[in-house]
């Protein structure tokens, strides 16, 4: 369920659109910054809320990449590796962010600290290759760079 703050931010949510449903992605996010990801449970609140189907919600966290449907570890490490990133050296990057973390790409390590993701364009292209650790980008990586970054992350 949505804290008393988030339910009123997503009753204004509904009024800036002609129907409640239109606001499916904004409260979805709502969800998610509250609680990290955005379970089934939550899932099956938000379609009530939003009056759609459960199997609707599903399919939209399921489909947008911004949207998590696990719990994710306490940094969220997205390494680029579409064409730019590529083309700079992110494979080396990943695997650097890989073996540091101690979980491939969509794993989370043992200890629940990191949660690796590989993804496609983020829209930094110019400072490829890059990562984000959670809203935070980080650019023109190289494997040293990357090993010293993560190891500063508490």
């Amino acid at each position: 369920m949505l804290t008393q703050e988030n339910l009123k931010k997503a009753e204004a949510l509904f009024a800036r659109y002609p129907e409640k449903k239109a606001a499916l992605l904004p409260v979805l996010w709502l969800a998610q910054e509250q609680e990290g990801w955005i379970s089934q449970e939550m899932m099956r609140y938000v379609a009530d809320l939003v009056g759609v189907d459960h199997a609707h919600v599903l399919g939209v966290v399921t489909f947008y990449t911004m949207f998590n449907d696990t719990k994710l570890g306490r940094h969220h490490i997205e390494v680029c590796t579409n064409v730019s990133c590529m083309l700079r050296g992110s494979d080396r990057i990943l695997e650097t962010v890989e073996r540091v973390c101690g979980a491939k790409a969509g794993q989370t390590s043992a200890d629940g600290r990191f949660t690796v993701s590989e993804v496609e364009c983020m829209g930094a292209c110019g400072g490829a290759p890059m990562l984000a650790v959670g809203e935070r980008y980080h650019e023109h990586l190289t494997a040293e760079k990357t090993e010293q970054l993560l190891s500063s992350l508490r």
